[in-house]
């Protein structure tokens, strides 16, 4: 089977790094144009963008901040044209102990439902708006395991942010899908990124091992193929689904 991106246009957040970076990659070798969303490394976006076969763009963009989002995609639309897809990837974790005052607690959970919610609605919004006048358009969205067994009570911000981009996933692809929108949602479970190394210097990599059913953790070069397909059109029949990527340590 060939996976051919040719004449797609695509915006992946927070693609400066991690599952990101891989996505973007995997995106322009198989032919699209890739917008590269970074929010403040720069550096990074750069050095992606020297890297990438096809013709790519680099975009920044602060999504703890609904005024910074809003227009955002038609402000893209308007410099390169009509997006055809849209990766929503870009997420924060940041650990909030139940062990915080109350006030403390919120500005984490409000920061996090920002980044991993919000924005990401956003985002959908917008690119449904635009697409919807071409007939077509392709969302896949980055949750994570934590939306459907849960996580630590240090987490509880980021599962329930994620838990929230199932729902949104499921509602747009359910109601717009005669428009032309398909909409799907991946969910990852631990993996090898730079924001994962912090963890597995502080427990190990028997920690996460001995977690999963295979003997390799998983890295975003094993994420980016699923995404390139579901881009491609050939998996349209599966809008509004979710797909469990996360080496069998949450089976549903």
């Amino acid at each position: 089977m060939q996976i051919s991106l040719k004449n797609q246009r695509i915006l992946v957040t927070g693609a400066s790094r991690g599952i990101g970076r891989a996505i973007a990659r995997q995106l322009s070798d198989s032919g699209a144009e890739v917008i590269i969303h970074y929010n403040s490394n720069r550096y990074e976006a750069e050095t992606l963008l020297g890297q990438l076969k096809n013709p790519a763009f680099i975009e920044s963009c602060d999504l703890a901040l609904a005024q910074e989002v809003v227009g955002f995609i038609p402000k893209l639309t308007q410099q390169y044209g009509p997006l055809t897809g849209l990766v929503n990837n870009a997420g924060i974790s940041p650990a909030a102990p139940d062990s915080l005052s109350t006030s403390d607690w919120l500005k984490i959970w409000e920061k996090t439902m920002a980044v991993n919610a919000t924005a990401v609605g956003i985002l959908c919004k917008e690119f449904v708006d635009q697409a919807k006048t071409h007939n077509q358009g392709r969302i896949v969205t980055i949750s994570s395991r934590a939306a459907f067994r849960g996580d630590t009570t240090d987490y509880l911000a980021y599962a329930a942010s994620k838990g929230a981009l199932v729902s949104l996933t499921r509602s747009i692809a359910r109601h717009y899908g005669k428009q032309g929108i398909k909409a799907f949602l991946i969910a990852p479970g631990f993996t090898r990124t730079d924001m994962a190394e912090q963890i597995l210097a502080e427990y190990g990599e028997d920690f996460a091992l001995n977690d999963i059913a295979l003997n390799q953790l998983t890295t975003p070069e094993d994420i980016a193929p699923m995404v390139a397909l579901l881009c491609s059109g050939l998996a349209d029949h599966a809008t509004g689904t979710s797909i469990d990527m996360n080496a069998g340590s949450y089976v549903r």
